[in-house]
């Protein structure tokens, strides 16, 4: 890196209200799971629409105990996509049950819906539907799918707390949920963070009771209500759990996050209209684009490289000017943990999930990102795509 000056590609929004959220439940003498998670919980279901909301560590967490809660089992199949963070395709192994990869829309970078009732079979428990990167996926065209085949739709939201997507002719936020049952996660890179963590929002409420049971060991009293009870209260275990809580200096942390949440939507929509007027005029860059009924919160800003531009030289010449970028959403197929009898493609090939992780760059975009850092981001793509300092970093 030559440049004084570093522009990550992502940085958490964080200032002294957390610290005193922190503060506040460091003073009650009661950190882990307990009512600053129920509150959050609340909050969370309230923000998206949903009936019911459950915290947990991590999203993967969250698809994890999800696919459990809703009956996916070893033998079982769950379509998706492999063009997704490998926690997505990693969560239906872990159930015992195989990844059924379709290819997803160039133009989204979601999974195509017209490729997925060719991928249903007798064995199909489910369809996990990734909103890539904060775009809302075409859940109507998905769910039409899926009830026609008595198919549960999860949403792995992991990325998309905020995005909206046009339904019954008003705009709602995902997570309502719009499938069955719907994936947060609470990373750094994502708009909400408590450090690490998750969400599962669902309409249904047996759903909700196996996901709290499962999270905490299988513990049939929570220990926040048994430590408050004015009697003795002994639990129980009577199913296999896991240890998958969030905690509630996390939980306070959420709670904050959640307030700053709509300005940051708002501040990232703006930047990244701003990215898409100025890199329409640099050659060999394509912007993404919303589709008419989705409004996503650009968690990344994804642009496509044209055949001309070698990826992995154009990011390197992006950091040494300074800038920091990431490759195109992985495939997990492609991933040595995934070989042969690991998986199955319910198509004839996946070439555009291949395409998109090949010639993609996610560039820097954070709220508190200064416009004229993006410009910089923007100059530095058109020298590059010019050649006005150095060569174009061919392939070849």
């Amino acid at each position: 890196m030559t440049g004084e000056k570093f522009i990550p590609v992502a940085r958490p929004t964080l200032g002294v209200e957390e610290e005193q959220a922190v503060a506040r439940v460091l003073r009650t003498g009661w950190i882990t799971q307990g009512r600053e998670v129920e509150r959050l919980e609340a909050e969370f279901a309230g923000y998206v629409g949903a009936a019911y909301a459950v915290a947990v560590s991590s999203g993967t967490a969250a698809l994890h105990l999800t696919l459990l809660a809703i009956g996916v089992k070893p033998g079982d199949e769950v379509v998706t996509v492999s063009h997704s963070f490998i926690a997505t395709a990693n969560a239906i192994r872990y159930c015992g049950a195989t990844p059924v990869f379709v290819d997803i829309d160039p133009a989204t970078f979601n999974i195509d819906p017209a490729l997925v009732e060719a991928a249903i079979t007798p064995a199909t428990r489910a369809i996990l539907a990734v909103h890539q990167m904060g775009m809302p996926c075409d859940l109507a065209a998905i769910l039409k799918v899926a009830r026609k085949h008595g198919i549960v739709v999860v949403e792995d939201a992991a990325c998309a707390v905020g995005s909206e997507i046009l339904w019954d002719g008003a705009w709602q936020k995902i997570g309502r949920p719009h499938g069955d049952i719907a994936c947060f996660s609470f990373h750094p890179r994502k708009l909400l963070t408590t450090g690490d963590g998750g969400m599962v929002t669902t309409s249904r409420p047996d759903w909700a009771d196996a996901l709290r049971l499962l999270r905490w060991h299988g513990m049939s009293v929570p220990a926040h209500v048994r430590h408050a009870a004015d009697r003795v209260v002994n639990e129980s275990y009577d199913t296999l759990g896991w240890n998958y809580r969030l905690t509630d200096l996390q939980a306070a942390v959420g709670r904050e996050q959640l307030k700053r949440l709509p300005g940051a939507v708002a501040r990232r929509r703006h930047l990244a209209q701003r990215y898409s007027v100025a890199l329409s005029q640099v050659p060999g860059i394509a912007a993404p684009a919303e589709p008419g009924w989705a409004r996503t919160n650009w968690q990344s800003y994804c642009v496509r490289l044209g055949p001309e531009i070698d990826q992995g030289r154009a990011m390197q010449a992006l950091l040494d000017r300074g800038i920091a970028t990431r490759r195109g959403v992985m495939c997990a197929h492609r991933e040595p943990a995934y070989p042969k009898g690991t998986w199955r493609c319910g198509g004839e090939d996946l070439r555009h999930s291949e395409a998109a992780q090949d010639s993609g760059i996610v560039l820097p975009l954070y709220p508190d990102m200064a416009e004229a850092d993006q410009d910089a981001v923007v100059a530095a793509l058109g020298e590059l795509a010019w050649g006005k300092s150095g060569s174009i970093p061919v392939r070849g």
